[in-house]
């Protein structure tokens, strides 16, 4: 994805609440000003994709347990060169290897369904940086191929609705939720 492709992508999204629209702009400011907006050789920050993963009938959610941080998280990380700069394309990936399910763009999400700006602390091998995350809702093919990779996660699994809400702790994440709750439960 070239730079107009990115900033095209991020024209076309509609904020739903004050963190997102300013998130939305710091992600288009970025887009301009990043020599390399994918890479994570980028020390200020870089683009990332995520996906709420459901089930078909759009009852359930996929969540994974982060490694690194230790929390529940939807499927998530880094572009890379196989996603020819598609943010969906990341997306897609993210949500295959770390469930272990076949996915799709949900046919009546938005694209993308949400966007946040996310600060990653410092580690020993990384300085602090951005996470410029573009958020897709994806359906699966086959829930019942729920598996975590321990390369991708220490875990997966399938929450309801109540169960997922009442695990989250920070709002953005909230606000992704109750988007794809939204969409896939009208």
């Amino acid at each position: 994805m070239n730079r107009n492709a990115l900033l095209e992508l991020l024209a076309h999204h509609v904020p739903t609440d004050e963190k997102e629209r300013e998130d939305l702009a710091r992600m288009r400011t970025l887009a301009i000003e990043l020599e390399r907006p994918f890479s994570r050789k980028q020390v200020r920050g870089h683009f990332t994709a995520s996906a709420v993963v459901v089930d078909p009938a759009g009852e359930r959610v996929a969540l994974v347990l982060h490694g690194k941080f230790n929390r529940w998280l939807q499927p998530g990380g880094h572009a890379e060169e196989a996603d020819a700069g598609s943010m969906e394309a990341t997306a897609l990936r993210e949500a295959r290897e770390e469930t272990g399910c076949q996915v799709r763009l949900h046919p009546r999400g938005p694209r993308p369904l949400d966007v946040d700006v996310h600060t990653i602390p410092a580690r020993k091998d990384e300085p602090e940086h951005l996470h410029l995350d573009v958020r897709y809702l994806v359906e699966v093919d086959n829930p019942e191929a729920l598996a975590h990779d321990p390369n991708e996660s220490a875990g997966a699994q399938w929450l309801t609705w109540d169960e997922v809400l009442a695990r989250v702790d920070e709002a953005p994440l909230r606000r992704l939720l109750e988007k794809a709750r939204a969409v896939v439960r009208p």
